[in-house]
């Protein structure tokens, strides 16, 4: 338990703060953890522990996409939306996503970047493929994919900003018209 602790704790300083104002120190102290369990887990230090966060981060919101996709592409899309809606509005907008949190910063922490890189790479592919499977085009498919991933993280940073999940609805709506217009149009 105490290893999941330290790497949810880090994920979340670092979708609050950020990867260069998020220390180990602070880290253990955020997860509750004695400082010598972080050093033991991660030997590799911060980047370490960030590339693992960066990753716990993926595989939850991927398994979330996973399970919501089944329904169909829209269904994800909105899964995906109201995911970041929650964790802004409970953390009353101070927390966004920490994988680009990781992709935004002047970081020389090259693993885990591409653990974001590849967080990216593995949420359109999933959207991708269902938009497919529902009939929309290989290429179409694939911007529609990317689209839809750059616009949430874009919107989750305005929500942030402007202390308002309207900009997170404004285009979660947009989005799913889109998508049921190009589902729609491949008949």
């Amino acid at each position: 338990m105490t290893r999941e602790q330290i790497v949810v704790g880090a994920a979340d300083m670092i979708r609050r703060r950020g990867l260069n104002a998020t220390s180990i120190r602070e880290v253990a102290k955020h997860a509750g953890t004695p400082l010598g369990s972080t050093y033991h887990y991660f030997p590799g230090g911060k980047g370490q522990l960030a590339t693992e966060a960066v990753r716990w981060a993926a595989d939850t919101v991927s398994g979330l996409l996973a399970a919501k996709l089944r329904k169909g592409p829209v269904d994800g899309v909105r899964a995906f939306f109201a995911l970041w809606r929650q964790i802004v509005t409970e953390t009353e907008f101070r927390a966004g996503c920490p994988v680009l949190a990781v992709s935004v910063e002047d970081t020389t922490d090259g693993e885990a970047l591409a653990a974001a890189a590849e967080a990216f790479r593995t949420w359109s592919a999933q959207l991708a493929e269902s938009l497919r499977e529902h009939g929309v085009a290989g290429d179409r498919a694939d911007r529609l994919a990317a689209l839809a991933v750059a616009a949430a993280e874009g919107a989750v940073a305005m929500c942030r900003a402007q202390r308002s999940v309207q900009p997170l609805d404004d285009v979660a709506a947009e989005l799913a018209a889109l998508l049921e217009s190009a589902i729609g149009a491949r008949t």
